[in-house]
């Protein structure tokens, strides 16, 4: 089946969907129109953190702390989000519609988040990820 031939049988599949619950279907067309205006107010953050000089001075510094302290840092990219994981340490820099919002995380639960500043000091960020306890 080609690209093409799935994507009409897809569509069908919707217009199917949305003779049967029209109300589910408007639920459901409000829903992707908020999280669009979301997307929209959070781009230009987006854009930033994924060019600008803070997001590279970040890898560049939490890769050279890990080494430093025997942690290999893994970084991933899962849409607009910039992923950095070191062991059980997780951070997640998500942008959001009021800036950049940074998620830590300790063996799968969220420790705490803040806004951060794209005009901050990468280097201390990733001290503070890395080693807290210092």
């Amino acid at each position: 089946m080609s690209f093409l031939d799935s994507l009409e049988n897809n569509l069908k599949s919707l217009e199917q969907q949305e003779e049967r619950d029209p109300a589910r279907a408007a639920e459901l067309r409000q829903q992707r129109e908020t999280e669009r205006a979301k997307a929209l107010e959070a781009a230009p953050y987006a854009d930033e953190l994924k060019k600008g000089k803070f997001a590279a001075a970040l890898l560049d510094h939490a890769t050279r702390i890990g080494h430093g302290i025997r942690t290999k840092v893994q970084i991933t990219w899962i849409g607009t989000t910039l992923r950095l994981q070191a062991k059980e340490r997780r951070l997640d820099l998500q942008p959001v519609p009021t800036g950049v919002r940074a998620i830590f995380s300790e063996n799968g639960t969220e420790t705490s988040s803040s806004l951060i500043d794209l005009n901050g000091d990468p280097e201390a960020f990733a001290r503070q990820w890395l080693t807290p306890d210092a």
